[in-house]
């Protein structure tokens, strides 16, 4: 009953962690974007396009923390130690972001507005690079003695730790073009294309490129990816990776809408999955797996049924304000 118990906790918290990444991933994705986009027009537009949606997207990140602090909290304990740094830049990005979103609309001033726009894309940029720093340092291995963290101050920071926090804001540009030929129209679509190809290159290359390192990186991650039978489990990621590359050349070519944003979204779940295969059966690399990490069956059993409640009701209200606020976004339309 335990090992079922943990499964199906590992299950709830990597899926709110991929919602959190795909939801707020565009989203973080426009403010990215927002020094390509110079017209206070389209950079209106941009932020009406997420404006009904962007605090919800959020939701995630906390459910996934959350669990992880109430069901594997020798992991939580170890994780927080090694990476205070960059989580805690990452969280006070978001809450200035946060602040930036509202007071950019309420400024009567040229110059006010400039300053705000500046710190909603530059609250972006330090979010998105410090969750891809905090990814890379948590796959790249922390140092634990016994039950405790056991690693310096600055051990996160790592070549490839930047290249991760590189990778994930390039990344969230690109779910953020293809948000907006989702949402927009015109000539800030038309800029979203031409955004969108580049972007979706350098996430390719990048995802290549940290794909090769991890390889070089450990003993037991070429293992995985490299004898038998693992490379079976892993040698369908990067042919689909490849297709949807195919699919999505093919969808900007033709000018279509959606499929852009959803081949976006496929690159992250296929690079979530190898992600997976990499690290199982660890929650904090090399040495902690999810079963040492877990607290006590009755205690996973009892938040179960609290999550049982509470996970269809957040899935339920995103569902309905996407589907409310679904549509093209105009400038004559949106948040004021």
């Amino acid at each position: 009953m335990s090992l079922d118990l943990t499964l199906i906790w590992v299950v709830l918290i990597a899926t709110a962690v991929f919602l959190y990444v795909a939801m707020d991933g565009f989203d973080l994705g426009i403010g990215i974007l927002f020094p390509a986009v110079p017209a206070k027009a389209d950079r209106d537009v941009m932020v009406n396009s997420v404006a009904p949606v962007w605090d919800g997207n959020e939701t995630w990140l906390i459910l996934g923390g959350g669990g992880l602090f109430a069901v594997f909290p020798l992991a939580y304990v170890t994780i927080l130690p090694a990476l205070y740094m960059p989580l805690i830049l990452m969280l006070l990005a978001l809450v200035f972001r946060g602040v930036a979103f509202e007071m950019r609309f309420r400024m009567v001033t040229a110059r006010g507005q400039l300053w705000w726009d500046r710190a909603f894309s530059w609250g972006s940029y330090v979010a998105a690079f410090c969750q891809g720093i905090a990814l890379g340092a948590l796959v790249q291995g922390i140092r634990v003695e016994g039950r405790a963290y056991a690693g310096g101050w600055w051990d996160w920071l790592t070549p490839f730790s930047l290249l991760t926090g590189v990778a994930l804001v390039t990344g969230y540009g690109l779910l953020g073009a293809c948000w907006l030929i989702w949402k927009t129209g015109g000539e800030l679509q038309i800029r979203a294309y031409r955004l969108a190809r580049p972007l979706g290159f350098a996430t390719l290359l990048l995802i290549a490129i940290i794909s090769l390192v991890m390889l070089l990186l450990s003993v037991p991650f070429r293992e995985r990816w490299l004898s038998f039978p693992g490379i079976l489990l892993g040698a369908p990621v990067p042919l689909l990776v490849g297709l949807l590359a195919l699919r999505f050349q093919r969808a900007l070519e033709r000018r279509e809408e959606v499929m852009p944003f959803l081949c976006a979204l496929g690159f992250f779940l296929l690079s979530y999955i190898g992600l997976g295969i990499s690290l199982w059966p660890t929650i904090v690399p090399p040495d902690i797996t999810i079963w040492a990490a877990a607290t006590h069956p009755s205690s996973q059993a009892f938040l179960l049924a609290g999550a049982a409640v509470l996970v269809p009701m957040v899935l339920g209200y995103t569902a309905y304000v996407y589907w409310l606020f679904r549509g093209k976004v105009t400038p004559e339309t949106g948040y004021h």
